[in-house]
């Protein structure tokens, strides 16, 4: 039976929680703005604070409630000793309103909050609502909270605290001072943790704090909850073997013993430490969290030395520089990636430990597969080499058989000599009027070749190239320039369209006027005879009007036939049959 004067025991978290804007840790940021607000009297009707579980967002709202009503106030130090701040500290204040919008999120609740806040303040010279985890909201709730957040009463400010503020609506936000609370480091949980234990009077190993703000993940609150549990578990002293045993941490030893074993790649030995591991209790998840952040030490070490600034898994520099050997640092990334998959896997898999046990196997055999995987791209490439290189033999060997017989077709006679036909190809037709003396087919005549496909393409003069590129130089003399064609109609449509831009062109290059003669290789040997012309009157002897078309007149289809076939377009009557 307890007796009348018992005091209930009051958590750490709430023993400690700070009472001044100086005591808030690590959020300077937000302590030091809030400050100089109520100072230069700049005080907002709506602060919607976000972050991280545990890092002060509920005690900086109720500190901000305190400054605003101290009766030495508004002032950035309150007092804590005036009646308004004793009942804002005890939860008394008529004037201070939690509401969790977790269990009140409904429109009714907002609507109440809507009809008290007309009213004056009763102790202090504000009222203040606190809304807690505000995100929870319904969307009517927010509808209903929102103009009265836009244009509140004077003495009323509203603190909307959430931990998930992508959920608060734009128009809630931006009707509010928005300040973003960030997780605490490693060092300033320690810190804080070391000065508490020190006020207590208890005893604490350096290692111990240490481990307990590491897996407090950024969140004092959790710091102090942690080292309560502690406290009250140890006897005498906290010490890091009990922190690990109350956490459920693995410890550095086995971790240690198993990345040896993984770096040896020893299936058995990782097998049974992982079955032992699990005898006493071990977790799975915990297993594979705490070997990553050992290999996450390992490849920041290896990448620039143990750094103070990166919250390394509490290990000491020897053992980080002698199992930093283990594994190249591509190795230690591949590692830890897979036990990330395995992560996730944990979570819908219906044996956990076969995850776990395939995982871990799977780091042993990686470099096995990696080795056969690049045997199948090696021997792979070889087959690929071997079928290019048959395909470049095959090419060079039609390649040599084209140059082969071009050179027999092209070939350069010497000086005076007459090229003699061919027997067995027929005479190449030479246009009227187009005598063809001694050719050379020398370097001279390929340079002009050249440079007149080059200035055609210079001039964009596509058709004319589609067309010459069709030919092939054949040889010239002081006066002419002969290209033949596979067909007679590419050297009709050459001498008739194009002879005189191509002339023109040729005459720049050489220095001399020079005629172009274009052959049709498929000619016949003689040319038919001409049948005789039927006597027609003179009218009809005539040649036929040429059509002129204006240019705005012309369909593109015709402007294109106009380019490639010339413009002398004749009129033609029909017969009457």
């Amino acid at each position: 039976m307890f007796r009348g004067d018992f005091m209930a025991y009051v958590a750490l978290y709430r023993k400690w929680r700070p009472e001044t804007f100086k005591d808030l840790v690590g959020q300077e940021h937000i302590s030091r703005t809030l400050s100089n607000a109520i100072t230069s009297g700049r005080i907002g009707h709506a602060y919607l604070f976000s972050g991280p579980r545990g890092t002060g967002k509920t005690s900086t709202a109720k500190i901000l409630a305190r400054a605003l009503n101290c009766e030495h106030g508004p002032t950035p130090d309150p007092c804590g000793q005036c009646e308004p701040c004793r009942k804002i500290g005890d939860g008394s204040s008529m004037d201070v309103f939690e509401i969790d919008a977790a269990s009140n999120r409904g429109i009714d609740e907002i609507r109440d909050l809507r009809e008290t806040v007309n009213f004056a303040p009763v102790d202090g010279k504000y009222k203040v609502y606190i809304i807690d985890e505000v995100h929870m909201l319904t969307t009517e709730a927010f509808n209903a909270l929102l103009k009265t957040l836009e244009e509140p009463p004077a003495h009323v400010v509203f603190i909307l605290a959430t931990t998930e503020a992508h959920k608060v609506p734009p128009t809630i936000q931006s009707r509010c001072q928005r300040y973003d609370f960030r997780r605490i480091t490693v060092a300033e949980i320690e810190s804080r943790l070391t000065h508490i234990v020190r006020e207590m009077g208890l005893e604490a190993e350096a290692e111990a704090l240490s481990m307990i703000a590491l897996q407090a993940d950024g969140g004092l609150r959790d710091a102090l909850s942690i080292l309560d549990q502690c406290a009250s578990l140890s006897e005498g002293t906290v010490t890091a073997d009990r922190v690990r045993r109350i956490l459920g941490l693995v410890g550095h030893e086995w971790i240690y013993k198993l990345t040896v074993a993984l770096a040896g790649r020893r299936t058995q030995e990782i097998l049974t430490i992982l079955a032992e591991l699990l005898q006493e209790g071990q977790d799975l998840k915990q297993i594979l969290v705490e070997l990553i952040l050992h290999l996450r030490s390992l490849m920041i070490y290896q990448a620039a030395g143990a750094l103070e600034d990166m919250d390394l898994y509490e290990e000491k520099q020897d053992a980080l520089e002698e199992q930093s050997k283990l594994f190249p640092a591509e190795k230690i990334m591949q590692m830890i990636g897979r036990l990330h998959e395995a992560l996730s896997e944990l979570k819908w898999s219906p044996q956990p430990r076969i995850t776990v046990e395939v995982a871990l196997l799977s780091l042993c055999r990686h470099e096995a597969a990696v080795a056969q995987v690049g045997t199948v791209q090696a021997a792979a490439a070889s087959v690929d080499e071997a079928r290019l290189a048959q395909l470049e033999a095959k090419l060079a060997q039609v390649t040599a058989a084209l140059a082969k017989g071009a050179a027999a077709q092209a070939q350069p006679v010497a000086s005076g000599a007459r090229t003699a036909p061919r027997p067995s190809a027929p005479r190449p037709m030479v246009p009227a009027g187009e005598p063809v003396g001694t050719l050379t087919a020398d370097d001279a005549g390929i340079g002009l070749w050249q440079g007149l496909l080059q200035e055609l393409k210079a001039q964009n003069k596509a058709p004319v190239l589609a067309c010459l590129q069709q030919g092939r130089f054949v040889g010239m003399n002081q006066s002419q320039f002969v290209i033949a064609f596979g067909n007679s109609l590419m050297a009709s449509l050459t001498s008739r369209n194009y002879r005189a831009l191509c002339e023109g062109i040729l005459a720049n290059l050489a220095g001399r006027p020079l005629r172009l003669v274009a052959r049709g290789e498929d000619a016949p040997v003689a040319p038919p005879p001409v049948p005789k012309k039927r006597q027609q009157p003179a009218a009809q002897e005539a040649e036929p009007a040429r059509v002129e078309i204006p240019p705005e007149d012309r369909s593109p289809a015709l402007a294109k036939a106009m380019e490639v076939f010339g413009d002398n377009i004749v009129a033609v009557e029909e017969e009457n049959s």
